[in-house]
């Protein structure tokens, strides 16, 4: 286990998969390979890292928003089905009949794909979400967070985000309504100076909403935001 502090440690983490692929400066790749020296998860984590690099090297950026197709041997996998479930015509009527199905099979692996490919080029974006910051204030020493809320039809989403709630504890959250009146918008647990986020859902629509409250297992207030 390396003894690194946790940012430092993560940065060389992630600066595996550069040094799998042999990129990255002289000092880089000279600092991974002191880290993996006292490293025993990042070693592993490099082997399962490795095997891949080879085809990892031959990704063509370029083509990474290439609109994706039918596989190319569909239309040659379904004729030679046709052909391997028919008998071989004996008469010209025979032969007229196998001629029009496989026009018609062909027809149809060629609608199929047109259809993927306009179903993909077509397909809804949704719009990202109406993010608001709304102001926090901290009742309990040692926790830090930031909030956002987003209005949705049916009501109210709170994300968290923050650090210092005690590790292992059940905090309850609940949005508070115009009339004062508080609304439940779930749970989590604490994990300690980790940094957490969390997504919380109330029922209250956004325009009857005043704010919300972070309460602990005592029922105490730890943070509460007014909107």
């Amino acid at each position: 286990m390396s003894d690194l502090p946790g940012d430092a440690h993560r940065r060389l983490r992630e600066g595996l998969g550069v040094y799998a692929l042999g990129r990255g400066d002289a000092d880089e790749r000279a600092a991974v390979r002191a880290h993996l020296d006292g490293c025993a998860s990042c070693r592993a984590e490099l082997a399962e890292l490795t095997p891949l690099a080879a085809r990892l090297a031959d990704v063509d950026p370029d083509r990474l928003d290439d609109v994706p197709g039918p596989p190319p041997e569909l239309g040659g996998a379904v004729l030679a089905r046709i052909a391997a479930e028919q008998d071989r015509p004996t008469d010209l009527a025979a032969r007229r009949r196998r001629r029009t199905r496989l026009a018609a099979s062909v027809a149809a692996v060629g609608i199929a794909a047109a259809a993927f490919a306009v179903g993909w080029l077509v397909r809804p974006v949704l719009p990202a979400p109406p993010l608001e910051a709304v102001a926090v204030e901290v009742a309990e020493p040692g926790v830090t967070a930031t909030a956002d809320v987003v209005p949705h039809t049916w009501g109210v989403e709170v994300r968290l985000s923050g650090e210092g709630f005690t590790a292992g504890e059940v905090y309850r959250v609940a949005v508070r309504e115009d009339d004062g009146d508080l609304s439940p918008a779930g749970e989590f647990v604490g994990v300690g100076a980790e940094h957490l986020d969390c997504n919380l859902n109330s029922s209250v629509l956004r325009e009857d909403a005043a704010g919300f409250e972070v309460l602990d297992d005592d029922g105490s207030v730890v943070l509460r935001s007014t909107f």
